[in-house]
This record gives structure tokens, C-alpha cells and sequence, in this order.
């Protein structure tokens, strides 16, 4: 059963939680909490605490009592609000500062199937291209290869001042 938990308004940006969040995706709940005690950044103290509530959830709504088998498979920190403030500065001008917010949401479950496949998307293939035939001569020999022609629309522009010139000399004849 995959049960969530979610800080909002949170006063760190979403970046720097993202940093913490990787590190504990796809791990069991008791890695997640022993390396977020160690990680030395102020967002750990924060996401241990969501994790912790998303532990108390699946124990409370879903009657988890094997704790031992919970895996954090869903960890994601998206950008909330920006608190908007002025310094001011020398000479009568101003400096913005911008208190960037986030929202945590982690998701843990008991589901062994899910646990590595819901923590992130596999990345899709890169679509093969299979390789340029190579041209051969009629002796079987390759071909040197050959210079491309510039596209049409690449082709050099004339300096202005020459074709007005050359306008000018016509309309003179």
C-alpha cells in the first residue's frame, strides 16, 4: 500500500531539497532515516520529519506493522511561493530578495514490485540511426567522401554598398 506525506510552504528552496531527495529515493525507510540524520544540509531536518509522517500514515491508515519493508518510492520537492522583500541600498536604490519556498512530498510503500519502478522513469532509449550506407566504386573501393553544399538559405549575403553600387552603374547606362 503506498501511502504520502506532504510539507507545504516549506522556508527552503526546492532545489536544495532536491539534492537531500535523491539521495534517499528508492532506499528502505531505516537507510532513508540514518542518512538524512548524517547529511550535514538544513533541508535534511526538514524531510526527515515528512518522512517520519509518511511512516506514521501507513502505520495509522494502513495498518503497516512490518515498518522493515516500507521503501521510499515517491520523493519530490516542487517550487512554492517566493516571499518578496526589499533591501534598500546606497543612493536610493533597491535590492530585491526573493525567500524561495517548496513543497516535499514523499510516498512510501510495502509493494515489492513497485519500489525501484515508481522512484523514477526510465530513461527512454535513444532512437538508433542506423549508419550511412558507404558509397563504393564499381571496383569496391570507398569513395572519399564528399563536401556538402551550403543550404540555400545559408548562402553569404552581399555587402549592401557593393549592389547599390552596381545598381547605381546600370541605372547610369
Amino acid at each position: 500500500m503506498r501511502t504520502v506525506a506532504r510539507a507545504r510552504f516549506i522556508r527552503v528552496s526546492a532545489r536544495k531539497a532536491r539534492l537531500v531527495l535523491d539521495q534517499i529515493r528508492g532506499k528502505s525507510v531505516g537507510e532513508a532515516l540514518a542518512t538524512l540524520e548524517f547529511t550535514p544540509r538544513a533541508a535534511a531536518r526538514i524531510i526527515e520529519k515528512v518522512l517520519r509522517s509518511a511512516v506514521a500514515n501507513a502505520e495509522h491508515n494502513h495498518q503497516v506493522r512490518n515498518l522493515d519493508d516500507l521503501r521510499v518510492v515517491h520523493a519530490i520537492a516542487d517550487g512554492g511561493p517566493s516571499m518578496k522583500r526589499v533591501q534598500p541600498r546606497a543612493m536610493g536604490r533597491a535590492f530585491f530578495i526573493r525567500h524561495k519556498t517548496s513543497h516535499v512530498t514523499i510516498g512510501v510503500s510495502d509493494e515489492v514490485n513497485g519500489a525501484a519502478g515508481a522512484a523514477r522513469p526510465a530513461p527512454r532509449a535513444a532512437a538508433a540511426r542506423p549508419p550511412a550506407p558507404a558509397e563504393t566504386t564499381p571496383a569496391g573501393e570507398a569513395k572519399p567522401a564528399a563536401k556538402k553544399a551550403p543550404a540555400a538559405g545559408r548562402a553569404k549575403a552581399k555587402p549592401a554598398a557593393k549592389t547599390k553600387a552596381k545598381a547605381k552603374a546600370k541605372e547610369k547606362k
